[in-house]
């Protein structure tokens, strides 16, 4: 089988590969040469160009180094678990470092004949055909998995929520390929079952079923009380060689996927993964935000100083609303707002939330309120620090204290710089809806984020996010 075979499979997926690189070199070098593409694409008449003898010389020096980012870009990685999503991640990723360490090259010996055309030609083909390999073999064990086939035996070591929501993922995804044998535990009764998988045994067990080498991985599910038993059922694991995983029974306050740092030698898990902590992606956000802000700024100027006039015109006040918000690190600072609402006290503002036909909004107010008109000024808080276009959208200090108190991890939304939209807002949680999903959803894009996220919700939002049906 070949899980029992997994060198030998992966020598045979790298000559595969190999053979495709192959492959992907000359259809390549025909497409560039020997085909209309070269006439669509307008590129420079090929009367004069060098043999495909000529061009497959540098593969000797090209396939081994594809094949070793291959390998550092975790191609060669189990696929049980992985998602299409990261497989062509991967694949793209490392074509791109391909293309840089091929493009060395052909520096390196000063090659100068060569088409960089067939370069990119070179990268989209091996990029489809590996795509398409990938796929078509994760299929087909996907497709063994469910019949019963290249299965890997599993037992859990500890009843818990970890091991209940552990068996639940592996029921409800079979192509993965685990079977559960069942649970060891010193709390249940031996024949306890949870969606059919049973307790067989206790902890101590482990000594009678390890030498019987039929496992292939134990997973350790003890429950939060039970940790003292952890160093024990780990020697014991380890002394018999099987592979030994740990699914901790703190997801409930621990993220998705936890960053961890080596600390001279000591491991360190960070209860949360922010990536916005780092200095490096805070710049590349802000300079993202200086752009876009201005941008927006050149774009919206005549229809704000449209909607400035008719305020000022239409209802006694000032034109623009401030308001006091808490920001990153919990930092006070007053926020930009068109005013939509009549003049009111501030006891009653800092308290009050908008409702349905709510009497204090003007006429001019509805409009912009619905179509976040309103939310415009607020690019000069991100010109100025304190806000982002993008991130978790920032509450007042009466709401903070009370929200803090009620929803578990509120606070988190604070280790990032607040924004003019988020992911909650593209999701439709604005307005009058669920504080606890909006939390989430701040979490998410907090834990998450990457620059193509941002762009993501700035297209959704101007998409589909201007008109807020909940915005009262």
């Amino acid at each position: 089988m070949i899980k029992d075979n997994q060198k030998t499979f992966n020598r045979i997926h790298v000559i595969i590969d190999g053979c495709l690189l192959v492959l992907s070199y000359v259809v390549s070098y025909f497409l560039r040469f020997y085909t209309p593409l070269r006439e669509i694409f307008k590129l420079e008449p090929s009367t004069r160009f060098l043999s495909l003898q000529q061009y497959t010389q540098i593969l000797i020096f090209l396939i081994p180094g594809y094949l070793i980012i291959y390998y550092l870009c975790n191609l060669y990685a189990p696929k049980r678990d992985q998602s299409t999503r990261v497989s062509l991640w991967n694949i793209v990723k490392a074509n791109f470092l391909g293309t840089f360490y091929f493009t060395f090259l052909l520096y390196a010996v000063k090659e100068i004949n060569y088409s960089r055309y067939m370069i990119a030609i070179f990268f989209i083909v091996n990029v489809i055909f590996n795509a398409s390999f990938r796929a078509v073999l994760t299929y087909s064990l996907k497709t063994a998995r469910r019949k019963g086939y290249n299965l890997k035996h599993v037992v859990l070591v500890g009843y818990s929520r970890a091991a209940e929501a552990y068996i639940d993922r592996i029921l409800v995804n079979p192509q993965w390929g685990y079977y559960i044998h069942g649970i060891l535990d010193d709390t249940m009764e031996r024949g306890t079952l949870y969606k059919n998988i049973k307790v067989i045994g206790s902890i101590d067990d482990l000594l009678e079923i390890l030498p019987q080498n039929r496992l292939d991985e134990i997973a350790i599910t003890l429950s939060i009380d039970e940790y003292s038993k952890l160093g024990r059922i780990v020697g014991v694991c380890e002394k018999s060689g099987v592979h030994t995983k740990f699914i901790p029974d703190y997801q409930n306050f621990f993220p998705t996927v936890p960053y961890t740092e080596d600390l001279d030698g000591l491991p360190v898990i960070n209860i949360r993964n922010v990536p916005l902590s780092n200095t490096v992606n805070r710049f590349l956000k802000r300079i993202i935000d200086i752009i876009g802000c201005i941008a927006a700024l050149i774009v919206f100027s005549i229809p704000m100083t449209v909607v400035a006039i008719i305020i000022k015109v239409t209802s006694p006040g000032p034109v623009i609303f401030t308001q006091v918000r808490i920001g990153r690190h919990n930092k006070e600072f007053k926020m930009y707002k068109f005013r939509s609402m009549e003049v009111q006290t501030d006891t009653k503002e800092k308290k009050a939330w908008t409702t349905f036909n709510d009497p204090r909004v003007t006429k001019i107010g509805k409009l912009i309120r619905r179509t976040s008109i309103d939310e415009l000024p607020q690019l000069f808080n991100v010109l100025k620090g304190e806000m982002s276009l993008v991130g978790p959208r920032p509450e007042r200090p009466f709401f903070v204290d009370k929200f803090k108190e009620e929803i578990p991890r509120y606070m988190i939304k604070h280790q990032v710089q607040p924004g003019m939209t988020g992911w909650a807002q593209i999701k439709g949680f604005r307005g009058d809806t669920s504080i606890r999903k909006r939390i989430e959803c701040d979490l998410y894009y907090i834990e998450n984020w990457t620059i193509a996220l941002d762009i993501k919700i700035l297209f959704f939002t101007v998409f589909n996010g201007f008109i807020n049906k909940n915005a009262y």
